[in-house]
């Protein structure tokens, strides 16, 4: 018999391959990024943050400050690897629209917690 997977191993899988992805995605030349990923910037930020603290909040919900932290701080990092990779640049614009985008998945997060 196999052994089964349980949720928060799940969640913590999407999580991970979410912030490879995003990461990667940040830091390749934008000739390299998708067609499919090529719409307004901030909107990518927010999402992708989003989407980020969502997976994170339910692979980890007993760490929800280290989650929502941790996020802000790849946000930046983000930022500042881009600054200095010499074919992206960074944008301070970019980490705030990363943050709305942790308040709003943190929100969702919090609101399918409450719909329970």
């Amino acid at each position: 018999m196999l052994p089964t997977l349980s949720h928060r191993t799940v969640w913590r899988s999407a999580f991970w391959a979410l912030l490879v992805i995003t990461v990667w995605m940040s830091l390749v030349p934008v000739e390299q990024v998708p067609n499919a990923f090529h719409f307004w910037d901030k909107a990518q930020h927010a999402l992708g943050f989003a989407a980020l603290a969502g997976l994170g909040l339910l692979a980890y919900p007993g760490r929800s400050r280290t989650v929502v932290a941790g996020l802000l701080l790849l946000g930046v990092g983000i930022e500042c690897a881009q600054a200095l990779s010499g074919w992206r640049q960074g944008d301070w614009q970019d980490w705030v629209a990363d943050a709305v985008g942790i308040a709003l998945g943190a929100g969702a997060y919090i609101c399918l917690k409450r719909c329970k």
